[in-house]
């Protein structure tokens, strides 16, 4: 009789266990960048904080900051807006010449012509005898004057524009000594010297308004410097505590960096918005000076280019100054 065949019992097999990979601790490469763009981000807005409860002294240093930008804008202002006035001024002739009073409009006419002529010349424009005492007449005062005259006493006259290449003083001097051997010329008037002599004038204005705000942009510098030293001062347990503790030199000196960037950025907005307010304020004594001299002319502020230059030589000024007093700090707190 055969046996029953018992079943073996089945022996578990071990689990082999899948471990999951070795995770480095720390931020990855890739996010350094944006971890060293939000530390930066988190210092600016913590250090425009704690200016900001402190009103008082952060708003009078800001103002002094401001006005000492303030004037060397109002300066750059003022030239260009003078500037700006000569490039219409520079539009007049450059030479007028007056003809004698026998010189009827047919032969002014042909002298025009001839004149046009010359390679020197851009254009030539003839003023009648008729034109000028038209032209006369509309400038209003000598109505009664105007209606005793039997005939005309005007001249006709030739407004003379010379190209580019010839606007020279010397070349234009010679152009006026040849024109006044014609015998059809009275006399020539030249109205473009002063018009130079003032183009010279706004050029040292503008080189003067340089050498200022360098100046003034060294006080502002002094300005953020001392202001930060005495922060510094007023820091200085909380500084040796993080010094203490390992604290690196750029996480101490970066709130303090950050401030003089805000005092020199504030600072250039005050003076942005003191410019434009003085602008404003002197746009409708201006616009009424010109409408009594027959003429139109609108003030213009700081344009993009010039705020720009501003607000970053501001902020410059105010990061140097305060690099300045926070090494200055940190090399005396070193051992010696």
């Amino acid at each position: 009789m055969a046996k029953p065949k018992t079943a073996k019992p089945k022996t578990a097999e071990p689990k082999t266990s899948k471990r999951t990979p070795h995770r480095r601790s720390g931020p990855r490469l890739l996010d350094m960048p944006g971890l060293w763009a939000n530390r930066h981000l988190q210092s600016a807005v913590a250090t425009l904080g704690r200016l900001m409860r402190t009103p008082l002294p952060t708003g009078m240093t800001i103002a002094v900051i401001g006005i000492s930008l303030a004037l060397p804008a109002a300066l750059f202002v003022v030239t260009e807006n003078l500037r700006t006035m000569a490039g219409g001024w520079d539009q007049a002739a450059a030479i007028s010449l007056f003809l004698k009073q026998d010189v009827d409009d047919a032969g002014a006419a042909r002298l025009a012509e001839q004149l046009r002529a010359r390679p020197e010349l851009a254009q030539v424009h003839l003023i009648s005898r008729e034109q000028a005492l038209n032209e006369f007449r509309a400038l209003g005062g000598f109505e009664d004057a105007l209606s005793q005259l039997k005939s005309n006493p005007l001249p006709a006259v030739l407004a003379l524009y010379p190209r580019a290449a010839s606007s020279a003083p010397e070349r234009l001097q010679a152009l006026h000594d040849e024109l006044m051997t014609l015998p059809e010329a009275d006399f020539a008037r030249m109205d473009t010297l002063w018009l130079q002599r003032f183009q010279a004038i706004l050029d040292l204005a503008q080189r003067a308004v340089l050498l200022l705000g360098g100046l003034l942009g060294l006080g502002v510098l002094l300005i953020v410097g001392n202001t930060i030293r005495l922060e510094i001062l007023n820091r200085r347990i909380e500084i040796e505590i993080m010094e203490l503790v390992g604290a690196t030199g750029a996480f101490i000196r970066r709130p303090f960096l950050y401030a003089g960037a805000w005092y020199g950025l504030l600072g250039g907005l005050t003076a942005w918005f003191l410019v434009t307010i003085a602008v404003v304020l002197l746009q409708q004594p201006v616009s009424r000076l010109a409408t009594l001299y027959r003429s139109e002319f609108p003030l213009t502020g700081l344009g993009p280019l010039a705020m720009l230059v501003i607000l970053s030589g501001s902020m410059l000024f105010g990061l140097i100054g305060s690099w300045i007093a926070v090494n200055r700090h940190l090399r005396g707190a070193e051992p010696g």
